[in-house]
């Protein structure tokens, strides 16, 4: 998938949450952008983190 693809799937997702959860989805994706090691993490780390958390993440979008 391209970056624009993942792009336009984030604001698809984004577009349902709430006007608070859009405020922590932010905050959390600045405090990963102080910490710019948080980027060189493998796919599989990224993998097990998103699946961790997916339940959070669905109620997130509803």
């Amino acid at each position: 998938m391209s970056k624009e693809e993942i792009k336009n799937e984030i604001n698809k997702v984004l577009d349902h949450l709430s006007d608070n959860s859009l405020q922590d989805v932010l905050t959390m994706l600045k405090g990963l952008e102080d910490k710019p090691t948080v980027f060189h993490l493998d796919q599989a780390v990224l993998d097990k983190i998103l699946s961790d958390n997916n339940d959070l993440l669905e109620k997130l979008a509803k």
